[in-house]
Formats: C-alpha cells, sequence, structure tokens
C-alpha cells in the first residue's frame, strides 16, 4: 500500500508486543524499526511474527534507540518502556521530528508533561497517550448513557481493580493501577476532580532498612516502601465522590466500576465478557412510612466488539495522517491525570490528607 505510515515501536515487552502486533496488522502503517535494550526479547518478536530473510532486511531489530535515526523517512514511534524513561524518548522523538504514542502515565512528573506536550505542539507533532480504557465500546457507551441523564442525579460511584500481581517494582499499585478508573469516571462524569484522598498498605516492598531493603524504591513511593493496596477517594465539582479500590495481591481478580445515581446504576465489568456493561433500574418509593424498592429492572446494554488496543492504534494513525490531536487521549489529557496521580501520591504520603488539585486548564 502506498503512502503507508513508517512506526519505530520502542519496548516490546508484556504490552507492547500487542501494540506491535496492531500496528503490524494495520495496512495503512508499515512498522520499520522494533527496538528494545533485551536482544532475547527481540528474538522473540522476530520468531513470533515470522519475519522472513526479506522481512529482516526491512524491519531495523535493534537494541539501540539511537539507530531509529537511519531510518529514511520514519514518520512516527510507539513507546512501551517503563514511564521512568518516557521523558528522554519522547523528547528525542520530538525533537527528531516524529509523532509519538506513549504507553500511559505520559511520564512520572508533572512539570515533564508539560514541557512534552508544549515540545509537541512547538514541533507541529502528534502525541498521544495510550489509554486504552477509553477506547473502550463499553466505556463509549455508559458515557452516554451517564451524560443522556439515564441514571437521574448522579449520587456516588465506585470501582475495584485486583488481580494476584503483576507486581511492579518501580511504581506502586496506585501508579499501576488507578489511572485506568480515573480516566473512566473523569469521561463519564465529563468533569476533573476538585480534591482527592488516598491511603495504602506496604507488605511486599518495604522502604530501605524493611526485609533487607531493595535499592529500587521509587521516589514516588511512601516512605514505608511502594503500596500494595491502595484506596483512593475523588471529589468533584458537583459533590459526586468516586471511591477506588486497588490491589496487585488479591487474587480476587476484579475490574469493575459502578455509577449510581436516583433511578439506578450502570456497571462496567470487564470480566464479563458477554455482558460487559448492564444498567440496574431501581429506585426507593416511601410508602406508608416505609421506604420501598419500585421500578426495578435490568438492562444488558449491546456494546460493539471491538479490541480498544486496535481502535487505540487506528486512532493515533489518524491523528498523524490529519496531524490533529486526539481528543480523546492527548497528551495533554495524559498530563491531567498524571497531575491527579501526584495529588494522590501526596496525600498517600500525607496519611490520607485531603489534597486540593491545582485549578490549572490544560
Amino acid at each position: 500500500m502506498t503512502n503507508q505510515i513508517k512506526i519505530a515501536v520502542v519496548g516490546v515487552g508484556r504490552w507492547g508486543v500487542h501494540l506491535l502486533r496492531n500496528f503490524l496488522e494495520n495496512p495503512q502503517v508499515a512498522v520499520a524499526a522494533v527496538v528494545d535494550p533485551n536482544s532475547e526479547r527481540l528474538a522473540t518478536v522476530q520468531r513470533q511474527y515470522f519475519f522472513s530473510k526479506t522481512t529482516e532486511k526491512s524491519i531495523l531489530l535493534t537494541t539501540e534507540w539511537q539507530k531509529i535515526k537511519q531510518i529514511t523517512d520514519l514518520d512516527a514511534v510507539v513507546i512501551a518502556t517503563p514511564a521512568s524513561t518516557h521523558y528522554s524518548l519522547i523528547t528525542d522523538a520530538l525533537n527528531w521530528g516524529y509523532h509519538v504514542l506513549a504507553e500511559k502515565p505520559l511520564t512520572l512528573n508533572l512539570k515533564e508533561c508539560h514541557e512534552l506536550c508544549q515540545l509537541a505542539q512547538k514541533r507541529q507533532r502528534q502525541l498521544m497517550v495510550d489509554h486504552t480504557y477509553l477506547f473502550h465500546p463499553a466505556v463509549e457507551r455508559g458515557q452516554v448513557v451517564v451524560q443522556e441523564g439515564e441514571l437521574g442525579d448522579l449520587r456516588y460511584g465506585y470501582a475495584c481493580r485486583t488481580h494476584l500481581g503483576p507486581v511492579r517494582q518501580d511504581v506502586d499499585a496506585l501508579w499501576d493501577l488507578a489511572i485506568h478508573d480515573i480516566a473512566i469516571f473523569n469521561t463519564w462524569l465529563g468533569q476533573q476532580p476538585v480534591s482527592v484522598q488516598a491511603s495504602g498498605r506496604v507488605w511486599l516492598q518495604g522502604g530501605q532498612g524493611e526485609h533487607g531493603g531493595h535499592g529500587r524504591i521509587s521516589p514516588l513511593s511512601s516512605p514505608s516502601g511502594l503500596a500494595d493496596l491502595v484506596w483512593v477517594t475523588l471529589t468533584y465539582p458537583n459533590g459526586f465522590q468516586a471511591y477506588i479500590h486497588l490491589c496487585w495481591l488479591n487474587p480476587d481478580k476484579q475490574r469493575r466500576l459502578v455509577v449510581v445515581g436516583s433511578r439506578g446504576s450502570l456497571i462496567f465489568d470487564e470480566m464479563s465478557a458477554a455482558s460487559p456493561l448492564t444498567l440496574l433500574h431501581g429506585e426507593l418509593e416511601m410508602q406508608a412510612n416505609h421506604f420501598i424498592p419500585v421500578n426495578q429492572s435490568q438492562q444488558v446494554l449491546q456494546v460493539e466488539k471491538n479490541e480498544p488496543l486496535k481502535r487505540v492504534c487506528d486512532r493515533f494513525v489518524d491523528c498523524i495522517h490529519n496531524n490533529t490531536p486526539c481528543m480523546v487521549s492527548s497528551g495533554w489529557i495524559g498530563t491531567q491525570l498524571v497531575n491527579i496521580l501526584a495529588a494522590l501520591t501526596e496525600s498517600l504520603n500525607q496519611n490520607g490528607k485531603l489534597v486540593a488539585l491545582s485549578t490549572n486548564h490544560y
């Protein structure tokens, strides 16, 4: 196909291989390079995707990031590396003239996020963040349900994201898991939180001096180490509050988010493949001095069957073709989410102190 976008995929670990797969399958894209510092991963990718001798000559497989500059007419890079490496890699890519799709979070530092967004604007390149859930058909349908008022007056929300691993050693459970549910709540409500609170517990990776010391404790951790369990409270301008339970050492795997209103609840349950989005109608009515449940019903909402990550990749391609920002998941939206995570970390490190969010507009 002519006029294909030439892309380099940087990082082919647990998530990067899925990004690579989607771009290899996209007829509008030519994968020009795969970069990973781990040569064994490159060898695995080579075997998995059956690169022929002809393909090997056309796709650069390298452990050295700088070598992508050798590729003629490279258009974009896809960065799926640890978040601590994002700032330097994205800065290089934008300065070299490439569009960028980065795995979440954009960076671990709010100031760096601002700088990258401003650099992208200066270079007239697109910077997009892979907040995959924002491209999930159930999340898109849920946004319509909430914003059309089907739930009545919104009261509160809650989410649970638990599993037995994977346990990160660069960030805590807050930075690893919370961004998904925060992004969904923000999108469904059409608002940003005005204040946040977080509390947590550390069991596996204590701070220096505990459990023999680890030496890899992130600067984002609390003084006691990397939190394995975190409870989050988000408060929005209209008084709506969302509560999120996060844990990576709980065998009870849950991926569930609920918004409760005066006329019912909307449930997004990712673990229910057949019916991920359910609308429960029901309210209370006073009868003879008692509150009685009335108007109860259950409606499984139909959603499109489409891989969210494929939609992320397709949208990135469209943004490059049109050189226009992704309104769903731009660098600035990624910056908003990092701002919220930074405030939650401040609260976590101060034993659940209420932290007001900056009123900066992005």
